[in-house]
């Protein structure tokens, strides 16, 4: 007799427990609802189901990393973005709560200008996940940049899935370079924030997993940031808006340098923990430095 899912995760459970894992019950659940794409209870719902082989030697694997020490969403393959599923490795970052806060303060200015299909450069995509929720979720069209070729075989792998691939135009280069002189609506980024001796002190799970280029913001955490302000400035048509994910122990300078750029409406915008996590800004509607 072959496998049942429920028979699947309890083995899935024990190579976790022996691995020291924390809430092995649970994260043996979850490592199965992200290989089948599915919200956590499906491991509940799904529990007397047959288990294809295949998949059974999947939720092994996963749970043989995840024991080794492996961030889950690694383990996996997979990460939750905003209610569906985002194929990640370690070329790309791990897409976290705090991006989708992100996509949502875009997505409010997007309805408040009532624009027609509106173009946004994401910049910095990785996996693609601020570029592929944005055109799933509005009208938009987007231009979505990385220096990694590695991230943008992620990235491409995504938005073919979420059959967006036709509105998610991708391109190399650094930052917002690749636009080579076209004008968009948006600029959006979750930049490198991390500050180059902030490193070491950083969990196992991020420094020992997570691609530096996409975390390290040099000596000071800001200068991918103060790069993307002054692109973001020449980029953006009049009336543009350029959001940002934050450092929150210096979100005051990085809106100093959007003031200090020319942006007006500058406004420090708290995530749901209260914390300063995003730059909203805006390019002068007359065009005026």
């Amino acid at each position: 007799m072959g496998d049942t899912v429920a028979s699947a995760i309890e083995r899935a459970r024990l190579v976790l427990d022996a691995g020291g894992v924390a809430r092995a019950r649970v994260e043996a659940a979850e490592l199965y609802a992200a290989l089948v794409g599915r919200a956590a209870s499906a491991s509940w719902l799904e529990r007397e189901e047959p288990l294809a082989a295949p998949l059974a030697v999947r939720l092994a694997e996963a749970a043989h990393r995840r024991a080794e020490g492996w961030p889950q969403a690694y383990a996996a393959g997979r990460a939750n973005f905003r209610g569906w599923w985002l194929a990640v490795d370690r070329r790309v970052l791990i897409p976290r709560p705090e991006t989708e806060g992100l996509v949502d303060l875009v997505l409010a200015w997007l309805r408040s200008e009532g624009a027609e299909r509106p173009l946004v450069a994401d910049a910095g995509t990785g996996s693609g996940a601020i570029a592929i929720a944005l055109v799933r979720e509005s009208f938009a069209r987007a231009v979505a940049t990385d220096y990694s070729a590695g991230a943008l075989q992620v990235a491409r792998a995504n938005a073919a899935e979420h059959r967006v691939a036709e509105r998610v135009e991708l391109e190399r280069g650094h930052l917002l370079a690749p636009l080579r002189g076209a004008s968009v609506d948006v600029v959006v980024s979750n930049p490198p924030y991390v500050a180059t001796g902030e490193w070491e002190r950083l969990e196992p799970g991020v420094k020992d997993y997570e691609p530096r280029e996409a975390l390290d913001g040099g000596p000071d955490g800001l200068a991918p940031t103060r790069e993307l302000v002054a692109q973001a400035w020449v980029a953006l048509r009049a009336g543009g808006l350029l959001a940002l994910e934050l450092d929150s122990r210096r979100a005051g300078e990085s809106a100093e340098l959007a003031v200090a750029a020319g942006f007006t409406s500058c406004v420090v915008v708290e995530d749901l923990s209260g914390r300063p996590r995003y730059l909203r800004a805006r390019r002068p509607a007359d065009g005026r430095h």
